[in-house]
């Protein structure tokens, strides 16, 4: 029960996780937009000259594919690029987690725009969607097994897409982890030990700030090369 109108702007007043996460991407989507059409009226900042090598690095992805074909297509997948950066980017803050962690951010992204692509090809131009489920001059007791088989691998492909990205940036806060906990108890035990503890930490740390925009680009990449299979019109 809200007690006036200003408390509906209070994320902690409903005490749900889900809400402040839906937030959270809100404020970034609302930020990454508005920083990518400032340049129309502003001259370039540091913020701007930031986000031109990757949202570059993802147009000329995208420009490979099927993925210009799909009108507003490209709208999304570059905002999302540079949203996923940020996601992964702040896990690296200590004592937080990245939302991209979490299954129920990266399936909502994945499974979406999957279904997305899949649906707009089977609008467009059913036989054609049909007819790539079975690869030319394959036998003909093969057909059966060869449809069942693409049929389950296109299924499966949110799927993947949205482990593996919650998968890896879960893996290297654990690592993290770890890390740190070994390195609290060797400054107790030998000094040698937490050199070499903190030399390897130093450099996991630098290597998980490039993981993060990795996957970043490889989820981005994925999703323009799932377009490849998009049916052309009548």
């Amino acid at each position: 029960m809200l007690m006036d109108i200003f408390s509906s702007f209070d994320s902690y007043e409903f005490n749900s996780i889900s809400i402040i996460t839906n937030n959270m991407v809100l404020s970034c989507m609302v930020i990454l937009f508005s920083s990518l059409f400032t340049c129309c009226w502003l001259s370039n900042n540091r913020m701007n000259v930031l986000m031109i090598y990757p949202t570059k690095l993802i147009f000329n992805q995208l420009t490979r594919t099927k993925s210009t074909l799909i009108k507003g297509y490209n709208v999304i997948i570059v905002p999302l690029f540079l949203l996923l950066i940020v996601a992964n980017l702040m896990g690296m803050v200590p004592y937080t987690m990245s939302i991209s962690t979490h299954l129920i951010f990266t399936l909502s992204l994945g499974l979406t725009l999957w279904a997305t692509v899949i649906l707009s090809s089977l609008a467009l131009n059913k036989k054609e969607f049909i007819a790539k489920l079975l690869p030319d001059g394959a036998p003909d007791w093969l057909n059966p097994f060869l449809v069942l088989i693409e049929t389950v691998s296109i299924t499966v492909r949110p799927l993947t897409l949205s482990f593996r990205l919650a998968a890896n940036m879960s893996a290297g806060h654990i690592v993290l982890g770890l890390l740190g906990t070994y390195m609290s108890i060797a400054l107790s035990t030998s000094i040698s030990a937490t050199v070499l503890l903190l030399l390897i930490s130093s450099g996991y740390i630098l290597f998980e700030f490039a993981i993060c925009m990795i996957q970043a680009y490889i989820f981005c990449l994925l999703l323009s090369l799932y377009t490849d299979d998009h049916s052309s019109s009548h």
